[in-house]
């Protein structure tokens, strides 16, 4: 299966980083397509989106001044999947990646994400207090996976937190 293509421009407020893509997003070329991923909903309910946007209209989120990208590009069915050779290479195109754009704050859509990215082990949701990439923010929400256990609820309120900072 084919990576997905990048939502990247420059001076981004905000660039979303996920594991890697579904199988589903790389069937359709789109960011967090199954449907069982609550991605769209939560940036709708937390005010960071007008609408409730579809995973075909992913690209629309750089009119709002946000990126999307992915720590590794392979699709796979479960982030387990992905080798930690993946994550080593993954990690260094994303630094590249960002210091290239610049975004204001990168948001990880997951801390397992923030964990592979930071090397760091204890991880708090919301703004870190040190940065990896100079010049950006740090800021670690809740997966958006149907497969997370904590209530859609408390996940939005995290993600509201990305509102407040900027």
């Amino acid at each position: 299966m084919n990576p997905i293509k990048d939502h990247l421009k420059k001076n981004l407020d905000i660039v979303f980083v996920g594991f890697n893509p579904s199988i589903r997003s790389a069937e359709t070329g789109h960011h967090f397509a199954n449907p069982n991923n609550r991605f769209w909903t939560i940036l709708y309910q937390s005010g960071l989106t007008p609408k409730k946007f579809i995973p075909s209209e992913d690209y629309k989120l750089l009119d709002l001044g946000y990126g999307l990208t992915n720590i590794v590009s392979r699709p796979t069915k479960a982030a387990d999947e992905i080798k930690k050779e993946e994550y080593k290479e993954g990690r260094a195109e994303l630094i590249q990646k960002m210091i290239h754009y610049q975004p204001k704050m990168i948001c990880f859509v997951g801390k397992g994400v923030y964990q592979e990215f930071s090397k760091k082990k204890n991880i708090d949701w919301g703004l870190q207090e040190k940065s990896i990439v100079d010049g950006t923010m740090d800021f670690v929400a809740p997966s958006s996976s149907g497969l997370v256990r904590m209530k859609l609820a408390e996940i939005v309120d995290i993600y509201k937190g990305l509102r407040n900072v900027l």
